[in-house]
């Protein structure tokens, strides 16, 4: 055995101190928190019969927002002093549970209620992208779970138990500007229209008034979806699949019209571009011409060239301005939604679905983007750099701190020496700067 080990052997552990904040940084979280007025708003809007909705969601969010991704996680808000910070009363975890189990579809419609209207909020403090062009990527994830009590999971197109929800999430910042819990069998289309009906109509009540721009991959492709887009005047990059009048279409273009493009040191990549014609003619459906923009790729390196030798085509329509290969590189950048998720299931209570009951797991999404936002809206609201929530919660809210009274100021004393000391202050100096709710 070495020396060190036997002198950490010396050390006695106790947890008796009652002035102790763990995950003091919530402070931050709770001061914006405070400023969105989120506790009213939940209390204006949810009405599932339980008493006091407000603390019992906003305990469940600031829990998201330290990493809880069980019920059980809530506890830790009531461990020493750490409710001195939070700006509500900490709550068990089973009366969290009990309240979650509360929610049927129309009381998660409420809290959706409850995210957009926070969503406006946080954008009218200077957030929001105002006049400025606005991307909207629409996607969906799947939720794996392990216990097949679970009402609602069920094995989708991945062969894994789990959910499926349906998000939309704004492209420069990851912000979720939308989120739907739907069962693990639904398709990745399932009840598309409506929710893009209702979050155009909530970025607009937001304060979006500038140019929209919708990305989707092919799993949302369809001509209905196309149509609604259009009434909501709003621009669409979307995928399609390779049927056969896509494959027409593509064949036709003439070996001159592709044009080569920046891709990997291991593989060659082009674009092109022509019109692609539908309906008419003697089929019912009225005739149709969109652009078609067309990214073909293969194996630059010889041995491997040989082996694969054909193109590989990936297509998609667009009603955008751009040319051919700036249409191209926009569309590509539907993947930065792959990072809002995984910063939602890996930042912000979603990598665990934990409820047996539907409508408490519907809830837990909803609140899981409002931790998700609420970490990026910190960020945005005090200029600060941008990062992931679980990077956010390393520097920023992961901090044990003591508090005590200082000449009758209640202070909360942070370790000595920490990194990331002057940002937070920065970042706290500015969400206590802004403005209470207005109404």
């Amino acid at each position: 055995m070495s020396a060190s080990s036997r002198s950490l052997d010396r050390f006695a552990t106790t947890f008796d101190h009652e002035g102790l904040v763990a995950n003091a940084g919530l402070i931050v979280a709770g001061t914006l928190m405070a400023r969105l007025g989120l506790l009213a708003l939940i209390e204006r809007w949810v009405r599932t019969g339980s008493a006091n909705p407000g603390p019992k969601i906003a305990n469940l969010v600031a829990a998201m927002v330290a990493g809880a991704t069980h019920i059980d996680h809530v506890e830790m808000l009531r461990a020493g002093r750490t409710g001195a910070v939070l700006g509500f009363t900490p709550v068990a975890p089973s009366t969290v549970g009990s309240f979650l189990r509360t929610f049927t579809f129309g009381h998660v419609r409420q809290l959706e209620a409850v995210l957009s209207r926070t969503l406006a909020r946080a954008w009218r403090l200077g957030a929001g992208p105002g006049a400025e062009p606005l991307v909207v990527d629409v996607d969906s994830t799947i939720c794996e779970v392990h216990g097949k009590q679970k009402h609602g999971a069920a094995y989708g197109y991945t062969k894994a138990l789990g959910y499926h929800p349906l998000l939309a999430a704004r492209a420069d910042t990851g912000e979720v500007l939308a989120a739907r819990m739907r069962k693990g069998s639904a398709g990745s289309a399932r009840g598309v229209l409506r929710f893009v009906d209702e979050l155009v109509a909530n970025l607009r009540r937001a304060g979006a008034s500038g140019p929209l721009t919708v990305r989707a991959d092919s799993g949302f492709w369809s001509w209905k979806l196309i149509d609604r887009l259009d009434a909501h005047g709003a621009k669409w990059s979307i995928t399609v699949t390779l049927g056969s009048a896509v494959r027409a279409a593509i064949e036709a273009i003439p070996d001159t019209a592709w044009a080569d493009i920046d891709y990997t040191d291991g593989g060659h990549a082009q674009v092109a571009e022509t019109a692609y014609v539908t309906g008419g003619g003697t089929t019912k459906r009225r005739k149709r011409t969109v652009r078609l923009v067309v990214r073909r790729t293969r194996l630059a390196e010889g041995a491997q060239r040989r082996l694969w030798p054909h193109w590989r085509h990936h297509a998609f329509i667009t009603n955008t301005e751009h040319r051919t290969v700036a249409a191209d590189e926009f569309h590509r950048g539907h993947a930065v939604v792959e990072l809002a998720i995984r910063d939602l299931k890996e930042g912000s209570g979603l990598e665990h679905v934990p409820s047996g009951h539907y409508g408490a797991n519907c809830a837990w999404l909803t609140c899981a983007a409002l931790a998700h936002n609420i970490g990026h809206w910190s960020a945005a609201l005090a200029a600060a750099p941008p990062a992931t929530n679980r990077c956010r919660r390393t520097r920023l809210v992961a901090l044990a701190a003591v508090l005590v009274n200082r000449s009758g100021t209640p202070t909360l004393r942070y370790p000595a020496r920490w990194p990331w000391a002057t940002q937070f202050q920065a970042t706290l100096t500015a969400l206590r700067a802004l403005p209470g709710p207005s109404g």
